[in-house]
């Protein structure tokens, strides 16, 4: 079984992952932590919880979703996957987040890139990978099947979709990532998400006006 711990970080509302099992080993997805407050927050419950952080993932590489990279990496000493057509995105961060207002911002370097047939693995478990474009062009998301539930970044939210006026983002391919990949998974899939709260593969058909 597969805990997972949300934090809600920075002045975008970015919800951070630490997936974890009962091995201890962990995974922390897309930190968003850029406070000292924020980053004693994510800290004080790894240590609190006796977690083996093994990766650090990004789900895609906009700003609200790696001001922790550089955090993560030195203190807990763990390599950062990030998708492959994400590298210049990551890379951009740097030069763009003083305009945002992160001065003190710490840029980071992937160790290495996500292989999309590949699964992630840590502890007793497996995520499945899926490359999901459009809210920027290497965006993917992790998928646990056995468990039911994905974590989706920022292509889908509780009746809403990822924005495509950022960079690498466009909406058509937004559409077609959700509709043949996050609609092809079963219907209860929860889906955690960037921004805001979980919602399901079902509501998400049901109601998403922008799928309608």
């Amino acid at each position: 079984m597969i805990d997972i711990q949300v934090f809600t970080f920075n002045a975008f509302g970015e919800n951070t992952y630490i997936l974890s099992d009962p091995t201890g080993e962990a995974l922390i997805i897309d930190p968003g932590c850029y406070e000292r407050e924020e980053q004693a927050e994510l800290k004080n419950y790894i240590e609190q919880k006796k977690l083996k952080i093994k990766y650090l993932l990004n789900t895609h590489c906009h700003i609200d979703h790696v001001l922790g990279n550089a955090f993560v990496k030195r203190t807990f000493g763990v390599p950062l996957l990030i998708p492959a057509l994400e590298v210049p995105y990551l890379k951009a961060v740097e030069t763009y987040a003083p305009v945002y207002g992160f001065e003190g911002y710490e840029s980071s370097e992937a160790d290495a890139l996500i292989d999309l047939e590949k699964p992630i693995e840590f502890g007793e478990n497996s995520l499945q990978v899926i490359f999901t474009p459009g809210h920027s062009a290497g965006h993917v998301v992790f998928y646990h099947a056995k468990q039911g539930f994905c974590i989706n970044g920022d292509v889908l939210f509780r009746g809403s979709i990822g924005r495509t006026d950022l960079p690498g983002g466009d909406h058509k391919t937004l559409l077609h990532s959700i509709r043949t990949k996050m609609f092809s998974l079963p219907p209860e899939t929860v889906v955690y998400t960037g921004h805001g709260e979980p919602t399901t593969v079902a509501y998400e058909i049901k109601y998403n006006p922008f799928l309608n």
